[in-house]
């Protein structure tokens, strides 16, 4: 088999369920600037930098992994962002442990002058929406415990959109860190 042929034609129905252990792993972006997008992941959202590739080449992670975020510029060095109406990735997404912990990042966005393209309550989570520094949709959220998840009548999983509350967001993290420092 050639790579990009496809072993069946057309593509057939898997009748089976994938593994409930697999989970996304990270995210390898093409950016125009590695400093740029490194001064944005680093800098502004926080993630440690656990290798450097020159000026090439960068992975970043939150925890001590390996990488949860590639960047690099191999084929984008001073390129552009993809045209509205294409094909591509639309937002990759960070999740945080809680609530407190998705304030704080809100708190770094304002800091550091990053607009939001929106905020919402989707019932199960709560998200910000961005661009990176390369027009890369960038999805900020935590996820509620699962039993506190919308549900309809028959039980089955009733996401919406509503609005966030930003300033709950924000005092949920000063709350966190009050209880931190008080700690102390």
């Amino acid at each position: 088999m050639m790579p990009g042929e496809s072993l069946h034609h057309p593509m057939a129905m898997n009748q089976t369920t994938i593994h409930p252990g697999v989970r996304m792993g990270h995210v390898h972006l093409k950016v125009a600037d590695l400093d740029r997008a490194l001064g944005f992941y680093h800098g502004v959202l926080g993630f440690d930098i656990t290798q450097r590739l020159g000026n090439s080449a960068a992975f970043l992670s939150a925890g001590g992994y390996h990488h949860h975020i590639g960047l690099n510029t191999w084929e984008s060095q001073g390129g552009k962002p993809p045209v509205p109406g294409t094909t591509g990735l639309y937002h990759l997404a960070v999740l945080y442990p809680t609530q407190a912990a998705l304030g704080d990042a809100l708190r770094r966005l304002i800091e550091a002058g990053v607009l939001l393209d929106g905020a919402a309550d989707h019932g199960v989570s709560e998200a910000l929406y961005l661009r990176d520094p390369d027009g890369n949709g960038v999805e900020l959220y935590w996820d509620r415990p699962k039993d506190e998840w919308p549900r309809d009548n028959a039980g089955q999983l009733a996401m919406y959109t509503r609005p966030l509350n930003l300033d709950k967001l924000l005092a949920a993290a000063e709350a966190e860190a009050t209880t931190e420092l008080k700690a102390q």
